[in-house]
């Protein structure tokens, strides 16, 4: 079997999880990488031993023959690139978010159909261990009835992180706080729970010089009745604090905390069962706050493109998140409930 070719854009901090993943995957190369900063992209070629680098993304995309293009750009340029990515019979993997704007979001996933290529939207935190003791244990009712679910975000970000590049903190390209650092948290609450039926929120910029916001609450209403609360800041002193999500229900109690939901603080249930068992074992410390999700992300993303899976994360499912944070951003801007969907 044919090694699966991958080719990637924005040699940023991200990128590296994305190399180092494919680099542990038996039949997957990246073959080529691209930034405008050329420096950028030689030391990730030199480090992750990759033969062709461009500053040049149409030139890319037109010269090597990839399955895949991973697009790790500032987020408002996602939509773009996925879509040239699309329109060159490639499939398009785009980390989150996977877009500032949910119509653009939409554009991308209808040029991915049109050309008939996928679309994966990186969600790694939905495969962390502790995280998917937790969903088994909403689908197997052993909550019961769910009440609340609560996610905090309580991280630092220094202005000189905003400084680093002009489009970070900028609406255009980058969003504040729900939008970059707590979209992942956003995508778990609506993953482990289901469809938003409306949104309240709060968001101010209280400290940083950024367009958008560092800080938030949201409240959200479920259609199944459950009430949800989002808090996001990057004001925290003096560091990252916790990143954590909580579930109360009538016949059990959790919170899994640490700094990125890598370690399960609370888990009490009404009755056992095996799972119970593994709990100290599923606790990890990360290296930084992506997780560990980005080794069995792209080993789904290999067999869904050998045919032999779906994709976990595809365009549609990781839209809705967006969705979520949009309504956030209107209704802290209106002062309104939103309702949703948004169209």
């Amino acid at each position: 079997m044919k090694n699966l070719k991958f080719s990637l854009v924005g040699c940023g901090r991200i990128s590296s999880k994305h190399f180092e993943s494919i680099k542990r995957i038996e039949g997957a190369e990246v073959i080529a990488c691209c930034d405008k900063i050329k420096e950028r992209a030689e030391k990730s070629a030199e480090k992750f031993d990759i033969p062709n680098i461009y500053t040049n993304y149409p030139k890319m995309l037109d010269n090597e023959d990839a399955d895949a293009v991973i697009i790790c750009t500032p987020s408002g340029l996602h939509p773009k690139m996925g879509i040239q990515a699309a329109q060159h019979d490639t499939h398009v993997i785009s980390e989150k978010p996977m877009g500032t704007k949910l119509s653009e979001a939409d554009d991308l996933i209808d040029a991915c159909d049109e050309n008939k290529v996928k679309l994966f939207v990186v969600k790694q935190n939905r495969l962390n261990t502790t995280i998917q003791l937790l969903k088994k244990a909403i689908e197997k009712s052993r909550f019961g009835k769910i009440y609340f679910i609560q996610s905090n975000v309580f991280w630092q970000r220094p202005q000189s992180y905003y400084d680093m590049a002009k489009w970070r903190g900028t609406w255009e390209f980058d969003g504040g706080a729900f939008m970059n650092q707590a979209s992942h948290y956003v995508d778990a609450v609506q993953w482990l729970i289901g469809p938003v039926e409306s949104i309240m929120a709060e968001t101010a910029t209280l400290d940083r010089d950024i367009e958008t916001e560092d800080s938030g609450s949201a409240i959200l209403k479920f259609r199944n009745g459950v009430i949800g609360n989002l808090n996001a800041t990057m004001l925290t002193y003096p560091k990252n604090f916790e990143g954590s999500i909580t579930v109360l229900g009538e016949k059990g109690t959790v919170k899994i905390g640490g700094i990125a939901i890598n370690k399960i603080e609370k888990w009490e249930f009404e009755e056992y069962a095996d799972d119970d068992r593994i709990i100290e074992r599923s606790n990890y410390e990360p290296p930084n706050v992506y997780g560990l999700g980005h080794l069995p992300y792209y080993q789904n993303v290999l067999q869904t493109l050998r045919g032999k899976s779906g994709a976990n994360t595809d365009g549609r499912s990781g839209r809705k998140s967006l969705e979520i944070i949009e309504a956030i951003y209107r209704s802290a801007k209106t002062g309104k409930k939103v309702a949703l969907p948004l169209r």
